[in-house]
């Protein structure tokens, strides 16, 4: 459950109570994929890659048009499905099609092209500073958001929450990848919508963080046309035991 206020960022807590996530480079990849397509164990296995790589949140989501043909990827969700269309919306486009990347919600890639991807990767890693701040406090299981603006920004921006399982390794039996053993990273669960932002003034949001998967929060301009560039992006939801280590 989420809970918006424009209001100022909390006080900090006792160390031993909470932990803050600062707002570092972090350059988001989404790979719209399907375990029934022959032509994207490449692009997941490029994917394990760059999850190895510091600045970088690799996304694989999975959607459901391929599983008629003899394999049902039980990762798909057709809410993935939907948001692929709505970026081929967004960016005029009347096709979607796997495997295909999306680079910080801003560039489009067709295929597993590890040095394209590469520069585009870099090109927004150089890019000036985001026009504001977004931080994660976690107190048990809750996560404090906090978004700050610092420059000029969207007129409207959208804050998510992302929740993905780190690896799974699959072997398919049927389909166009029958007999074979496939690695997938970041496997995402859920995309979920916590508040809209028009950047006036700061926001807070409370949400409540449960289950076992990975979080990762995202600020993300947003248009009646789609979803557009994502502004910032921090990852969430150490494990308790690890707060308390630290």
């Amino acid at each position: 459950m989420a809970l918006a206020v424009a209001l100022p960022c909390a006080a900090p807590l006792a160390a031993q109570e909470a932990q803050s996530s600062a707002q570092k480079p972090l350059v988001v990849v989404e790979l719209f994929t399907s375990q029934g397509c022959s032509s994207c164990p490449p692009a997941d296995a490029m994917m394990a890659e760059l999850a190895t790589r510091e600045g970088v949140l690799p996304l694989s989501l999975h959607v459901d048009y391929w599983d008629y043909i003899g394999w049902r990827d039980h990762f798909a969700k057709p809410e993935f499905t939907k948001r692929q269309k709505a970026y081929a919306h967004a960016a005029g486009k009347r096709t979607i099609y796997t495997p295909q990347l999306i680079v910080q919600g801003a560039d489009h890639l067709v295929g597993a092209k590890p040095m394209r991807l590469a520069d585009l990767i870099m090109r927004h890693h150089d890019q000036t500073t985001a026009p504001v701040t977004l931080s994660v406090t976690q107190t048990g299981n809750r996560l404090m958001i906090t978004a700050m603006p610092m420059g000029a920004l969207p007129p409207n921006m959208r804050l998510q929450i992302v929740r993905f399982d780190p690896h799974e390794r699959v072997s398919i039996t049927r389909g166009e990848n029958a007999g074979r053993e496939v690695d997938y990273t970041n496997i995402v669960t859920e995309w979920r919508p916590l508040a809209d932002w028009n950047g006036q003034q700061p926001l807070a949001v409370a949400f409540d963080l449960e289950g076992p998967d990975s979080a990762a929060v995202l600020l993300q301009s947003a248009s009646p046309n789609g979803p557009g560039p994502i502004l910032a992006a921090v990852r969430a939801g150490v494990p308790i035991g690890q707060i308390a280590s630290q």
